[in-house]
């Protein structure tokens, strides 16, 4: 298969500890005759101080309110989504079914509640399904209104309108909204290509929106010859930037629907950042810039942008645009709103865990670390032997990172972000299927396909989410180019064409990279008329992909404390996950990948060495919060009351104290810990 795996080969460990690797450097970034951050530390300041403010949300809310333990989302009330993304079925997308629950918002889960799939035998996928629903555990964000305007005067409630939810709603009361998808950690998520489960959190950072080149329309305003002009920027290993400004506009995560990044700007740029919350005297990054009364910064967010961002694309005073009143920071503020988050969460990586302890200290003659326990030994082993490692490979345990990251020659190949694999498909009585995989991304059988589409989804103008399918899209008779920048070498697919199509079917490829060594044989594609009569064929015929129902291969570094898990945040705990692997999943997607997910026939023994060897990858900076993975407090919501005003339900609320750079005085709990039963 072509995409490798990387930590435990022939018997010899060949993963290095993460803190080997260097994170991807986004060109022009901090380099170059002028580049966009001339104060590294100051743009990680406004990084971390916009990343926990909860005033940038419209309802109290902010990016650290889903990312606030441990990297992501450990509440309980008020979590559930019933499972939007269902749009096959309009009922049950709209109607919450878990087990004991009278069909409302604002439910408390509990342990008995997980997993959502549940077998009468939970070793047999085949043995009856006692229970299974399309909610989601999500993460609880805003009320469903609509923008009106900023209140100067209260800056963690921005003026909204009602607007009727009949999904979020317990009598004549509406409860916050909840996200279609189950929070992952931002913790290493610097490594990973494209971010959010789907995988729409672009590569390439635009300054406005999430869809890099995809976003024609997407300019900041850049300084030249003395005046502001209108430019695009593309900047690459800049998917955290892509990510972090979709939440603050999103009418579910953050924001009353209407509002933009100017508002938010005119909102927060004089204003004193996390005006309302306490920050840590020894907080490892803002204790510098920490108020005299404990509360916030003694510093406005128009200052540190000015301190962090080079001139050019600040500097001009007057409005940028004609019969508009924004000025250049206020237009550009996506632009530096990315940027800071993106270079704040650069520093979140965990990389002194057990496991990277242990590999820094072998010796010329070990083959394993000589720290672990005989359970966490035979863990790693089974991890191995039953390819755990195709997918969750490298130093970051996944193939969803940049592939720099772990394989310096892998990256220089043209198949490095789509392959062409064979498997053995669901339902295929182990016959091989050969079809597209976008690297990193795996439809494992968590749900039914048509529960979400995941990566065979499209963006907002239609466009294919998934690399694979652009490629096939790039083959037609009506060829179309890629929406996003990334090469594909026909030539050197795992399984090139000439593998099962005959030369008659074929045309010679214009492919370079990775060629040159091989037959002309190779360099050869599907004449566009054989592709027209493949894609009218039964399942794409020999030109099928593995984008619908695939979802992001998430790094397993601090799993034990990253719960919820899979995209639906359906398994409350890892021995819950190792039961979903070892029987081959939950059901029977088409292009569910039965050559890596597949009954195994684990003894508990054998259940418990696995568990044993994920848990030697948390870090215990992570579970004390020690730097970097202090914070300022933050007041999240969690649940509601039997009460309410104005048609919405007040807040149950958690109180996440601030902490400072040596930690918590008690670890943090695994989320199944955390559960009632």
């Amino acid at each position: 298969m072509g995409f490798s795996s990387f930590v435990y080969a022939h018997g010899e460990l060949t993963a290095k500890d993460l803190s080997q690797y260097k994170i991807p450097v986004t060109p022009g970034l901090f380099d170059g005759k002028s580049p966009i951050i001339v104060d590294k530390a100051a743009a990680i300041q406004l990084g971390k101080a916009l990343f926990w403010d909860t005033n940038v949300g419209s309802n109290g809310v902010a990016c650290g309110t889903c990312h606030f333990h441990a990297g992501a989302d450990s509440r309980t009330a008020n979590q559930l989504n019933p499972g939007m993304l269902h749009l096959a079925n309009p009922v049950s997308s709209h109607k919450f079914e878990l087990a004991n629950h009278k069909g409302e918002p604002n439910y408390t889960l509990t342990a008995n509640d997980f997993p959502f799939f549940k077998f009468s035998n939970v070793d047999d996928r085949n043995s009856s399904i006692v229970f299974q629903t399309d909610d989601v555990v999500g993460s609880s964000g805003v009320y469903k209104q609509t923008f009106t305007a900023i209140d100067p005067n209260r800056l963690d409630e921005d003026v909204c309108s009602p607007t009727d939810d009949p999904i979020h709603k317990l009598g004549n009361l509406e409860t916050r909204q909840t996200t279609q998808r189950n929070a992952p950690t931002v913790i290493n998520a610097v490594f990973n290509h494209r971010n959010f489960w789907d995988g729409r959190a672009n590569n390439e950072f635009n300054g406005v929106s999430s869809f890099g080149p995809r976003d024609v329309n997407a300019k900041i305003w850049v300084i030249k010859n003395g005046k502001a002009v209108a430019q695009k920027i593309s900047l690459k290993n800049a998917s955290l930037a892509s990510q972090a400004v979709a939440p603050p506009t999103d009418m579910i995560e953050m924001s009353c629907s209407g509002r933009v990044f100017n508002d938010i700007a005119k909102k927060l740029l004089t204003q004193k950042p996390l005006a309302n919350q306490e920050v840590h005297p020894e907080d490892s990054v803002l204790a510098q810039l920490r108020d005299q009364s404990g509360l916030g910064l003694a510093s406005t967010y128009e200052s540190l942008i000015k301190k962090a961002f080079n001139t050019i694309y600040w500097k001009q005073t007057g409005p940028v645009q004609k019969g508009k009143s924004d000025t250049q920071l206020e237009a550009n503020f996506s632009f530096f709103f990315g940027l800071a988050i993106q270079s704040y969460e650069s520093t979140l990586l965990s990389n002194q865990s057990k496991f990277d302890i242990g590999v820094a200290s072998m010796q010329e003659e070990d083959t394993i670390p000589p720290n672990f326990t005989d359970a966490e030994k035979k863990g790693l082993a089974i991890f191995s032997d039953v390819h755990c490692d195709t997918c969750h490979a490298g130093p970051a345990f996944s193939t969803a990172t940049n592939l720099e990251v772990y394989s310096a020659d892998a990256y220089k190949t043209g198949n490095a972000y789509v392959d062409r694999i064979g498997f053995v498909p669901a339902n295929s009585d182990d016959s091989v299927d050969v079809t597209f995989a976008d690297r990193g991304f795996f439809n494992t059988s968590v749900v039914p396909n048509n529960y979400d589409a995941g990566l065979g989804g499209t963006d907002p103008w239609g466009n294919p989410l998934s690399y694979a399918e652009q490629y096939i899209n790039s083959i037609k008779p009506k060829p179309k180019k890629f929406i996003d920048n990334f090469i594909v070498s026909a030539c050197d697919f795992t399984n090139p064409f000439i593998s099962d199509f005959k030369p008659s079917e074929l045309i010679t490829s214009q492919d370079k990279i990775g060629c040159s060594s091989l037959p002309k044989s190779y360099i050869k594609r599907p004449k566009p008329l054989t592709v027209q009569n493949e894609l009218a064929s039964a399942d794409q015929g020999r030109l099928s992909t593995l984008a619908e129902g695939a979802f992001k291969v998430p790094m397993l570094r601090d799993i034990e404390l990253t719960g919820p898990y899979m995209h639906n945040g359906g398994m409350k705990s890892l021995e819950e996950v190792v039961e979903f692997y070892n029987r081959g999943g939950n059901v029977y997607n088409r292009r569910h990948a039965a050559t890596l997910v597949f009954p195994q026939g684990f003894n508990q023994e054998d259940k418990d060495a696995l568990v044993a060897f994920l848990k030697t990858l948390t870090d215990e900076r992570v579970r004390w919060e020690k730097a970097p993975f202090d914070h300022p407090s933050i007041q999240v919501s969690n649940g509601h009351k039997n009460s309410g005003s104005g048609g919405l339900m007040d807040d149950k609320v958690l109180q996440i104290p601030a902490v400072g750079k040596n930690g918590l005085s008690e670890p943090l709990k695994s989320f199944e810990n955390t559960l009632t039963h």
